[in-house]
């Protein structure tokens, strides 16, 4: 048994995280304890984001915290920066490992054969990458992110992701079922199912989606499944309906939008319409009224002048939903929005962030609003703050009550009651004793 040590430090998606996990588990198969990122280890595993310019950012800073933590450490950068800008990562010195999407998850292979003071680089033509990793997170005691998809075959004009991740490409069925069922002998109740680009699912093993989820309803323990980020000319209605007939799919739904005018979605390259998207988000509230529906929108787009933002803006508060992501617009090298023209300055973009972040606070008080005084049922997390426990309702409302050792991955039937200070809401347990 060896007694060597590993830390890692995941910056980006619930994909990478997911990804992360799965290679933690592997170190720990070999011998290694896994330890905080703070802490001195044998061995450091930077996996890294690319998809803005503070992403890169903080993955430069995590990188040169690892390198800080132990001069004798083997320093690996794994994720979308080593596959994107792998030169410019071993311009730090004191990195060790750079390992592009098709490499990373061959770590152990160069680990054996580093040499200190001689940094490896494994890039590769993304072109070529056409290997499935399946990967599911273990580190959260209540939720497990299952990885169903990776890469991307949109072309949106801002988006990296098609160059740091490859091409769309799933696994069967049938292995990412087991996978799910490995999740259940593992104790946890809920799978978020995550990917690139979820609902392009299939491109690989001649199946789809909603196949899939029809699939995915066969597990016995787990007794629900959030669905991540689906591209709205991807949700389907079926989809929409599947959710509202089942017992283990969640009325939470996140579909990017990225902008309010068919003038910025066509310039962006995206494949639907403003009217198109309203009545997607219509069709979900039509059917499943209590849903949670959070957004994207990406601010400051080349083009987007002070009269587009605004019909964005008007666009936007018109929708029935629940939150915003929003940010801010970053030009990314070898897209087609960085060669475009009438460039947003940085101020005005912060100040179009903050308007709207205004309208995503008043959104999602209003959907807590409506909820007050509802059933519903919370599965309790193993966060504690301030002597209290934290948990999520199906539609994605977070609550809090007085922390019980005995809540934890438990699902409890409660009342909602009225909203914290903190944003989280107040409730009542029903039939606990």
């Amino acid at each position: 048994m060896s007694d060597k040590k590993v830390a890692f430090y995941t910056l980006g998606c619930k994909l990478n995280f997911s990804e992360s996990s799965s290679l933690v588990n592997e170190f720990v198969k070999r011998g290694y304890k896994k330890v905080e990122f703070s802490e001195v280890a044998d061995v450091y595993v930077v996996n890294t984001c690319s998809v803005t310019s503070m992403a890169d950012k903080k993955s430069r800073y995590s990188i040169r915290t690892a390198i800080k933590n132990s001069d004798n450490s083997i320093v690996a950068v794994i994720g979308c920066y080593s596959q994107l800008k792998p030169q410019e990562i071993a311009k730090i010195e004191g990195v060790d490992i750079i390992l592009g999407t098709k490499d990373k998850f061959k770590i152990f292979d160069y680990l054996s054969n580093i040499e200190k003071g001689k940094t490896i680089i494994q890039s590769c033509e993304i072109d070529d990458v056409d290997n499935f990793e399946s990967a599911y997170s273990i580190d959260e005691r209540t939720r497990s992110f299952l990885k169903i998809q990776d890469g991307c075959d949109y072309k949106c004009a801002y988006c990296t992701i098609p160059l740091a991740r490859g091409k769309s490409r799933n696994s069967t069925i049938e292995s990412i079922y087991k996978q799910a069922l490995e999740i259940e002998e593992r104790g946890f109740k809920e799978i978020v199912i995550t990917g690139i680009n979820i609902g392009d699912f299939g491109k690989s093993t001649n199946e789809n989606f909603y196949q899939l989820l029809l699939k995915l309803e066969n597990l016995q323990k787990i007794k629900r499944i959030r669905i991540s980020s689906v591209e709205p000319n991807l949700m389907t209605t079926e989809i929409i309906q599947l959710v509202k007939n089942s017992e283990k799919y969640l009325p939470h739904f996140h579909i990017p939008l990225q902008s309010g005018t068919n003038e910025i979605l066509a310039k962006m390259q995206r494949r639907y319409t403003s009217e198109f998207f309203a009545n997607k988000i219509s069709e979900i509230k039509l059917i499943l009224p209590q849903a949670f529906i959070g957004i994207d929108v990406i601010v400051g787009f080349p083009g987007e002048t002070d009269e587009l933002f605004e019909k964005t803006y008007n666009f936007i508060n018109n929708l029935d939903i629940s939150f915003l992501h929003i940010f801010p617009y970053s030009e990314r090298a070898n897209t087609k929005s960085a060669v475009l023209n009438n460039k947003i300055g940085s101020k005005t973009i912060n100040l179009r962030v903050q308007t709207l972040k205004q309208i995503s606070d008043n959104k999602h008080n209003q959907f807590y609003m409506q909820n007050i005084g509802k059933h519903s049922k919370v599965l309790f997390e193993s966060t504690v703050h301030q002597g209290k426990i934290c948990g999520y309702t199906e539609n994605y409302i977070q609550v809090e009550t007085d922390f019980d050792q005995e809540l934890i991955n438990q699902i409890k039937p409660v009342k909602l009651l009225e909203i914290n200070k903190n944003g989280s809401m107040k409730i009542e347990i029903m039939n606990f004793k």
